[in-house]
């Protein structure tokens, strides 16, 4: 029988106990499967364009010379108004505020939940082993569902406002968190807890004075980034009727020409807001992180 892993020809095979044949063999072997997933992405890159062209109002290629127009059209009547901006910019400001509200109300209660789903999901940490499955899917199932998606429902239910927002967001925001805190926990070193149960300390006073210490820099850097994050979900969240500078941007986009120097107003306000919130945030994450290191 013809051994085809080299080749159908018959010769002199390589010698697999040689380190040198062997470790030859494993770099053409993974070149090999790299060329056929490249193959096969490329095959589904091109399937995939084809089926969304059939599916597309307009053709993709044809309209590609126009994807500039829109933006070049809000950023001329922007300059031509441009003394208009910075007053404009302050007239938004208390929807900008309501914005940051939502994300930091919604940061804040996502970060609590994801605290406590965390710790009953951590091996090692959580009081009710069997159950940890249960929690570890239930943060699953929070964090696959995009904040957008519970937003438009909970519309229904509450009605416009911000206050659907802050649920959605925080609905979100507790299960991505919660995975990020229950990974830092599980690196916890386990012998300050041991050591406070052999005292007879509760569970509650385990976690408080022997973990929370520890991943204490870790949780306030994840919960800075998510912060920053939803900054941007609440933001976008206006464009469905959830309050907020997104609200105000929907409608100066849907009153088109003669209100683009609204649109441009809002987005410097907001991108500024962003930069000054992730350079805020970063120097924190810094501060924290290599505190605790140094410490």
């Amino acid at each position: 029988m013809v051994d085809v892993a080299f080749g159908p020809e018959p010769g002199k095979r390589p010698d697999l106990s040689d380190p040198r044949h062997a470790y030859l063999q494993m770099v053409r072997l993974k070149r090999i499967y790299g060329a056929v997933l490249l193959v096969l992405f490329i095959m589904l890159l091109a399937t995939g364009f084809r089926v969304a062209q059939s599916r597309n109002a307009g053709d993709f290629l044809s309209g590609l010379p126009m994807l500039g127009a829109f933006p070049s059209e809000v950023l001329s009547e922007g300059w031509a108004n441009r003394a208009n901006v910075p007053g404009l910019a302050l007239h938004f400001i208390p929807s900008l505020i309501e914005t940051l509200n939502i994300a930091a109300v919604s940061t804040l209660l996502g970060g609590l939940l994801a605290a406590l789903l965390a710790m009953l999901s951590t091996r090692g940490l959580a009081p009710f082993p069997r159950l940890i499955p249960l929690f570890r899917r239930t943060m699953d199932a929070l964090r696959a569902l995009p904040d957008v998606v519970i937003a438009l429902v909970l519309i229904y239910v509450l009605g416009g406002g911000p206050i659907p927002a802050v649920m959605a967001i925080c609905i979100h925001t507790t299960g991505a968190l919660g995975k990020l805190f229950s990974e830092a926990s599980e690196n916890a070193d386990l012998k300050p807890v041991e050591g406070l149960a052999s005292t007879g300390a509760r569970w509650g006073q385990r976690i408080w004075l022997g973990v929370l210490p520890q991943v204490a820099p870790n949780w306030a850097s994840y919960l800075l980034m998510r912060f920053e994050i939803n900054v941007r979900a609440s933001a976008i969240l206006g464009f469905v009727g959830q309050g907020g500078i997104g609200a105000d941007l929907k409608v100066a986009m849907q009153w088109g020409q003669g209100k683009y120097d609204e649109v441009v107003a809002i987005f410097l306000i907001l991108f500024a807001t962003i930069v000054v919130i992730d350079r805020s945030s970063d120097w924190l994450r810094t501060r924290l992180t290599k505190g605790a290191h140094h410490g």
